[in-house]
């Protein structure tokens, strides 16, 4: 967290307002006024319509993904290939915790994961709300959660814990129930600075954005998704299209569900309910229960073991996330977190 005093948000704003657009530098200074709690909620409102109505520019959400940065809470896991795996949320699909289920079964194959989250914002449940069902702590402080890393290969990162200058921005955006540039931010702020990451997107159009932004940050290889149906995950309803960074560059293709070795299932098959609900279709699943649920969980574990590089495709991915779930390995990684709260 930076000791700098803020910037005055006023003539960031007075520039946005009049539809031009701000530097990097000036956009991370922006996102410092916004978290410092000296702008008012009239000039944050104002600021994030203005963004909204023009369209942010790389150059901005760079700026202000690094501004938010700044101001997060930071841990440092001794283990090396981390790697996240998690959705821009508001895709209203409906379906159970997918990405969450994935991340312990990508745990249960050996690769550390750093699960950044939250409670629910318009969904009945989100990873924060299914991982406290099932017995995952969520109040540890930053250097539990890197022992946890360590020690387990996966802890929660909880955003409330880790961004606490969200709170001059949060209810903000709550009166203001519009999309923002907030939506995307999250993913791009893990508090363990993941390098590898599988992000879920709502819109189509901001793939690219976010591998050229993450890219720009020093991220080594990202998948950036649209399943679909709308869905933020990889999707077993269909075609999934994807834009990778990797290496420097950008690429675009395609994932159905085969490529993994699963069987294609309707969306309806994936729908989840409340936090209970959702805990139980997990906690079947990593107990070997076969069906849409666990063929959803499965591919998307094997996209994030390619973005980690322990699987050379998703066809080794789809066979080692299946090993991690046949063998226990997954659900034993569950068990180890819980019996830590």
């Amino acid at each position: 967290m930076s000791d700098n005093p803020a910037p005055s948000i006023a003539p960031l704003l007075s520039i946005v307002a009049d539809g031009n657009s701000l530097s990097r530098q000036e956009a991370r200074e922006a996102m410092s006024a916004l978290l410092s709690g000296e702008a008012t909620p009239v000039q944050i409102a104002a600021f994030l319509l203005a963004l909204r109505v023009r369209g942010e520019t790389v150059e901005e959400i760079t700026g202000l993904v690094e501004g938010m940065r700044e101001a997060s809470i930071r841990i440092e896991p001794d283990r090396e290939g981390m790697v996240d795996l998690c959705g821009t949320g508001g895709d209203g699909s409906g379906t159970f915790n997918i990405s969450t289920a994935a991340a312990l079964v990508v745990a249960g194959c050996g690769v550390p994961v750093a699960k950044h989250g939250n409670r629910s914002a318009s969904s009945l449940c989100g990873s924060a709300d299914v991982l406290e069902e099932l017995g995952v702590p969520l109040d540890l402080d930053p250097d539990e959660a890197r022992r946890m890393i360590e020690e387990t290969g996966f802890a929660f990162l909880f955003a409330q814990r880790y961004h606490p200058a969200m709170r001059h921005v949060g209810p903000v955006r709550g009166e203001l129930k519009l999309r923002t540039v907030f939506n995307i931010l999250g993913p791009m702020t893990n508090p363990a600075g993941v390098k590898r990451q599988m992000i879920g997107v709502f819109d189509p159009a901001v793939r690219s954005t976010m591998c050229e932004v993450l890219g720009a940050l020093g991220s080594e290889r990202v998948w950036a998704l649209h399943g679909e149906g709308g869905l933020d995950e990889l999707s077993i309803a269909g075609v999934t299209q994807v834009t990778e960074f990797d290496g420097g560059r950008q690429r675009e293709f395609e994932v159905v569900p085969g490529d993994a070795g699963v069987e294609s299932s309707p969306l309806e098959s994936l729908k989840g309910g409340d936090a209970a609900v959702n805990a139980g279709i997990i906690r079947k699943l990593l107990g070997g229960e076969a069906g849409p649920h666990r063929n959803a969980v499965v591919l998307n574990a094997a996209g994030a073991l390619v973005v980690q590089g322990l699987a050379a495709d998703l066809s080794e991915g789809g066979a080692r996330a299946c090993e991690a779930i046949d063998s226990g390995a997954a659900a034993r990684v569950l068990g180890s977190l819980g019996s830590r709260s």
